[in-house]
Protein backbone atom coordinates (compact mmCIF):
# COMPACT_ATOMS: atom_id res chain seq x y z
CA UNK A 1 0.00 0.00 0.00
CA UNK A 2 1.60 3.46 -0.89
CA UNK A 3 1.73 5.53 1.56
CA UNK A 4 -0.82 9.08 1.54
CA UNK A 5 0.34 12.40 0.19
CA UNK A 6 0.91 13.22 3.79
CA UNK A 7 2.91 10.17 5.17
CA UNK A 8 4.72 10.73 2.06
CA UNK A 9 5.51 14.48 3.09
CA UNK A 10 6.62 13.26 6.52
CA UNK A 11 9.26 10.03 5.28
CA UNK A 12 10.85 12.93 2.91
CA UNK A 13 11.07 15.51 5.78
CA UNK A 14 12.14 12.91 8.35
CA UNK A 15 14.77 11.65 5.74
CA UNK A 16 16.32 15.02 4.81
CA UNK A 17 16.67 16.19 8.32
CA UNK A 18 18.86 12.36 8.89
CA UNK A 19 22.41 13.35 8.26
CA UNK A 20 23.25 10.32 7.51
CA UNK A 21 20.62 9.93 4.23
CA UNK A 22 21.45 13.32 2.58
CA UNK A 23 21.57 13.26 -1.37
CA UNK A 24 24.14 12.09 -2.76
CA UNK A 25 26.35 14.97 -4.78
CA UNK A 26 27.10 15.09 -8.43
CA UNK A 27 31.01 14.13 -7.43
CA UNK A 28 29.69 11.16 -5.66
CA UNK A 29 27.30 9.62 -8.35
CA UNK A 30 30.37 10.45 -11.14
CA UNK A 31 32.32 8.06 -8.93
CA UNK A 32 29.88 5.13 -9.47
CA UNK A 33 31.26 2.39 -11.66
CA UNK A 34 29.03 0.35 -13.30
CA UNK A 35 28.33 -3.24 -11.86
CA UNK A 36 29.28 -4.98 -15.31
CA UNK A 37 32.86 -3.29 -15.49
CA UNK A 38 33.24 -3.92 -11.47
CA UNK A 39 32.06 -7.50 -11.93
CA UNK A 40 34.52 -10.60 -11.49
CA UNK A 41 38.39 -10.94 -10.50
CA UNK A 42 40.61 -8.16 -11.66
CA UNK A 43 42.69 -9.04 -15.47
CA UNK A 44 45.79 -10.91 -14.70
CA UNK A 45 48.60 -9.93 -16.56
CA UNK A 46 49.73 -13.58 -16.84
CA UNK A 47 46.86 -15.71 -18.75
CA UNK A 48 45.92 -18.70 -18.50
CA UNK A 49 44.21 -21.33 -20.66
CA UNK A 50 41.06 -22.91 -19.34
CA UNK A 51 41.28 -26.23 -20.39
CA UNK A 52 40.28 -30.28 -18.62
CA UNK A 53 43.00 -32.61 -18.22
CA UNK A 54 43.20 -35.76 -16.29
CA UNK A 55 45.81 -36.96 -13.96
CA UNK A 56 46.87 -39.48 -11.94
CA UNK A 57 45.18 -40.33 -8.66
CA UNK A 58 48.32 -40.03 -6.87
CA UNK A 59 49.57 -36.97 -8.62
CA UNK A 60 46.27 -34.99 -7.14
CA UNK A 61 46.28 -36.33 -4.04
CA UNK A 62 49.77 -35.49 -3.15
CA UNK A 63 49.30 -32.08 -4.69
CA UNK A 64 45.69 -31.37 -3.05
CA UNK A 65 47.31 -32.70 0.60
CA UNK A 66 49.97 -29.64 0.59
CA UNK A 67 46.62 -27.38 1.22
CA UNK A 68 45.07 -24.59 -0.22
CA UNK A 69 46.75 -23.26 -3.59
CA UNK A 70 47.62 -26.76 -4.48
CA UNK A 71 46.84 -25.90 -8.48
CA UNK A 72 49.00 -22.62 -8.19
CA UNK A 73 51.63 -24.94 -6.91
CA UNK A 74 50.86 -28.14 -9.57
CA UNK A 75 51.11 -25.18 -12.07
CA UNK A 76 54.35 -24.06 -11.10
CA UNK A 77 56.16 -27.41 -11.02
CA UNK A 78 55.26 -27.62 -14.37
CA UNK A 79 56.38 -24.20 -15.39
CA UNK A 80 59.60 -25.14 -13.70
CA UNK A 81 59.65 -28.65 -15.76
CA UNK A 82 58.83 -26.87 -18.88
CA UNK A 83 61.69 -23.99 -18.17
CA UNK A 84 64.52 -26.85 -17.63
CA UNK A 85 63.17 -28.89 -20.88
CA UNK A 86 62.77 -25.78 -23.40
CA UNK A 87 66.84 -24.78 -22.02
CA UNK A 88 67.98 -28.54 -22.82
CA UNK A 89 66.19 -28.61 -26.39
CA UNK A 90 67.69 -25.08 -27.16
CA UNK A 91 71.29 -26.97 -26.22
CA UNK A 92 71.17 -29.57 -28.56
Amino acid sequence: MMPSVKDNARIVAAAKADPNAQPMTKEQLDAFVPISVARGRPKSENKKLLLSIRHSVEVVEYFRSTGDGWQARMGSVLRQYVSQHVSCSNAT
